[in-house]
């Protein structure tokens, strides 16, 4: 019986593969979970890193041994395909993200983001240069007006991640960040946030590529299907993103 349970393994542990992906920092936790999940479901494993989307492009650009991409545009992963970085017919929607101004502090934003207009001290938004949630940031102040009178009251970030600390720690009072990073267990953390109209910036449809130098690597190909099934479409949901 022992010997027919280890043939019955084998297979599995000989097909089992490992996936090196480079995620958008504002989907860190969702890929954390559905890395899990597809781990206990496959057997594959997976090794995620975080970081913006602009650094990835570059690093992958630079040789980093990635095998897909999950980035926080749909511009960097259509760009990329074309280059030859990408297998274009692999590229798809895997979230469309929403951006939002957060603070720890309740009750400081106000249900219209009046606040933009008041007397803070710092906002923290990511570089817009690096992260597409700091171009849809600088969007929502263009289209308000506010851009050039807040230049001096802004702080960047290297992406969501980072902005989100600085105000966390009390370096900002405010920071433009993903709706995702403002979610616990499909619920609001603690503080005060204002989710601007969706007309004020252009829409989040965050898109995932398999890298060209990981076209015949079955482990990678498998853990983009699997980002598109009914498990990670729960759990996307739950952290505040649409689906396409």
């Amino acid at each position: 019986m022992r010997l027919f349970l280890l043939l019955l393994l084998c297979p599995l542990t000989a097909q089992a593969g490992e996936v090196r992906a480079a995620v958008a920092a504002n989907f860190t936790v969702p890929a954390q979970r559905i890395a899990a999940m597809f781990q206990a479901d496959t057997g594959h494993d997976v090794k995620l890193s975080f970081g913006s989307t602009g650094k990835f492009y570059s690093q992958i650009k630079a040789g980093a041994p990635f095998d897909v991409l999950l980035a926080a545009d749909d511009t960097t992963p259509e760009k990329m395909a074309r280059e030859g970085l990408g297998i274009p017919a692999s590229r798809y929607t895997y979230a469309i993200g929403k951006l939002v101004l957060w603070s720890r502090k309740p009750g400081l934003i106000d249900a219209k983001g009046h606040v933009l207009q008041g007397p803070f001290s710092k906002l923290a938004i990511a570089n817009p240069k690096l992260a597409p949630y700091g171009v849809a940031a600088q969007e929502v102040l263009e289209r308000l007006g506010l851009w050039s009178g807040v230049q001096g009251r802004i702080v960047m970030g290297q992406s969501s991640a980072q902005t989100m600390q600085f105000a966390d720690t009390g370096n900002a009072d405010l920071a433009f960040i993903a709706l995702s990073q403002t979610m616990k267990d499909g619920k609001p953390i603690a503080g005060s946030q204002w989710t601007p109209p969706q007309h004020l910036y252009t829409p989040l449809r965050q898109d995932a590529l398999l890298l060209t130098q990981a076209q015949d690597k079955a482990a990678a190909e498998a853990f983009l299907n699997y980002l598109k099934g009914a498990k990670a479409a729960a759990v996307i949901k739950a952290f505040g993103y649409d689906r396409p």
